[in-house]
């Protein structure tokens, strides 16, 4: 699979100065975490379920959730489970489909080795847990489970901790509770390809809920535990973890009550002014300006409910021409020394050796999701993408 591989070559070939890779789910951990994305969760209870996933991997979806836990009711998880293990025996019949890497989110530490057990063969398809409200006490029993079931069966497991506790969230437990999930993930590094920020439940823990007009980072109680989560865990030394985006709730706007928060400019040619009008119709000029305020804050990719999300979230993840000559200039082995140059574009410093964790971090995002033509913006991304 590759990112935009749902779009023809001719269109790829006219869009990028380099194309996205292809990976697979044997695909080295560091490009896989990177390659996430816009991770669609689904409820597992969906009766067309295998047929879903085959449809959104046709549409660029590379990654996404099967739930059995918040997403589905108390009652349905016995159902949900059968309909997981026939679904799963129904995707491996069909051999030569494309499909994403696909995880489940889980309740309890048993279902972990029960569900493996239960897949048989078709546990091949799997690429792992989400693993809920994780703290050291909670997740460590989460861990010791899936160590165990990778080794029952054979099949590479990855484990995906959502950072959504009451105790990580409150300022007098929330530093104690970092140290526990560093060291949990710590000791298991291996098997941990993402950390993901459960941002509705720190909302609910304060009776919140974000509007449509405002991003995860308007609401400064959430933003301060988004900046302490990325301080400890997604340090750039080489002891950090990809940490992903919190999802965007909505899809339509019925009424705004601030004005849209997507800038005319990049929207001033051809049929740009109507897409950006679709995008404001639909509530996406918030979702566009909290990925980029995900990035900036060092977050990448971004959990997902609903399709129409995904394109947005690869478009931005892009590479740009300006980004990716910068991020080469400074990444130059005659560079080593340091020293500070001129960008290629004329506009900015590029220091070498405070710009060079930047600059590694870019290139494997260039790596993963490719690099813009130099005259290609993010609008033509995401112009090429919508269906038509």
């Amino acid at each position: 699979m590759r990112h935009f591989g749902h779009l023809a070559p001719e269109v790829r070939q006219r869009l990028f100065h380099q194309e996205p890779c292809e990976f697979d789910t044997g695909s080295p951990a560091r490009v896989l975490s990177a390659a996430l994305g816009a991770t669609l969760y689904s409820p597992a209870t969906r009766p067309r379920l295998a047929d879903d996933i085959v449809k959104q991997a046709g549409l660029g979806v590379v990654s996404m959730v099967l739930c059995l836990e918040d997403s589905i009711d108390d009652a349905d998880v016995v159902a949900g489970e059968e309909n997981l293990v026939r679904q799963f025996a129904d995707l491996a019949g069909r051999e030569g489909t494309e499909l994403p890497l696909l995880f489940v989110r889980v309740r309890t530490p048993e279902q972990i080795p029960d569900l493996v057990q239960r897949l048989g063969a078709s546990v091949r398809l799997l690429s792992g847990f989400v693993l809920p409200k994780f703290t050291e006490e909670r997740g460590i029993p989460f861990l010791e489970a899936l160590a165990s079931a990778e080794a029952a069966s054979g099949h590479r497991l990855f484990a995906m901790p959502v950072l959504e506790s009451p105790e990580l969230l409150y300022r007098e437990s929330r530093v104690e509770s970092l140290e526990g999930i560093a060291r949990a993930v710590d000791k298991y590094r291996d098997r941990v390809l993402a950390l993901r920020l459960g941002v509705t439940d720190f909302c609910s823990s304060y009776g919140l809920r974000r509007a449509p007009d405002m991003t995860a980072y308007d609401v400064h109680v959430v933003a301060s535990v988004i900046s302490d989560v990325v301080n400890l865990l997604g340090r750039a030394d080489g002891t950090g973890f990809t940490v992903t985006g919190p999802v965007w709730e909505y899809f339509r706007v019925p009424e705004r009550m601030f004005k849209p928060m997507l800038r005319t400019s990049p929207f001033l040619e051809g049929q740009a002014v109507e897409l950006r009008e679709k995008l404001i119709e639909h509530a996406m000029d918030g979702l566009l300006r909290e990925i980029s305020l995900d990035q900036a804050n060092g977050l990448l990719g971004k959990t997902c409910i609903h399709p129409s999300h995904v394109l947005p979230v690869h478009a931005l993840s892009v590479v740009s021409h300006e980004e990716f000559g910068d991020a080469a200039d400074i990444l130059r082995p005659e560079r080593g020394g340091g020293g500070v140059l001129r960008s290629a574009y004329t506009n900015k410093m590029n220091e070498v050796k405070p710009h060079r964790a930047w600059a590694e971090r870019t290139m494997l995002r260039a790596e993963v999701f490719g690099v813009a033509r130099e005259d290609v913006s993010f609008v033509d991304l995401l112009a090429a993408g919508i269906p038509g």
